[in-house]
């Protein structure tokens, strides 16, 4: 993401879909506790009061900015789960989270992933809440995965629970190298080592290509 620019006195009309995007670059970039209030308001451009009044706090601003980011940004993860196969569920989240996490627009990595890693004790509830979200999606992945047994498409001894893991741990260290400096190139190369070896199952692959 280009560098916020901050700025200078407060607008005539305050919009609030636009400070919520400026308030979601800075907590993806800095993380909830490396965001300070004043960073907030001087990139939004508004004053505490303002801020209080829109958004209630800093926390339920975060929370804003997160669901923010969810519905935004990374909504192609929905839309992954909604693909006819589990190899196209995991072609799309893989290939498309290569782009996003490296886009020129947005800054580096995944915002769920980085914005609460090192949080202390005064910001334990939205540590423990990205923890929650990591784990739905661990979770939805793994209910994709049992329909897709259900459906044929993946063998009945397929480790459902293991699959997941996998594939999310491999989108949270491609947001890790994103941080470090991979390109989407290194990323996408990564994704397609998952789905070369992605499990097949080889009596519904006979019976398509019969």
């Amino acid at each position: 993401m280009s560098e916020i620019k901050r700025g200078r006195g407060r607008p005539s009309k305050f919009d609030a879909e636009t400070s919520l995007q400026v308030a979601m670059h800075l907590f993806w970039s800095h993380g909830y506790e490396g965001t300070s209030m004043t960073e907030l308001t001087e990139a939004m451009s508004i004053n505490k009061p303002s801020l209080y009044a829109a958004f209630g706090s800093k926390e339920n601003l975060f929370h804003k900015a997160v669901e923010h980011y969810l519905a935004g940004p990374v909504a192609f993860i929905d839309a992954a789960l909604q693909e006819k196969t589990a190899y196209e569920v995991v072609e799309k989240l893989l290939l498309d989270s290569a782009a996003c996490l490296v886009h020129p627009d947005n800054p580096k990595g995944c915002m769920v992933l980085m914005g609460s890693l090192n949080c202390g004790k005064e910001a334990e509830a939205i540590k423990q809440e990205m923890i929650v979200r990591r784990q739905d999606y661990e979770q939805a992945l793994k209910q994709r995965f049992i329909l897709a047994q259900e459906q044929g498409d993946l063998s009945q001894d397929a480790a459902v629970d293991t699959l997941a893991k996998y594939v999310v741990t491999m989108h949270q260290g491609m947001s890790v190298q994103a941080v470090n400096g991979a390109s989407r190139a290194e990323l996408e190369s990564l994704a397609n080592l998952v789905l070369q070896h992605w499990p097949v199952n080889q009596q519904s692959a006979n019976q398509t290509a019969s």
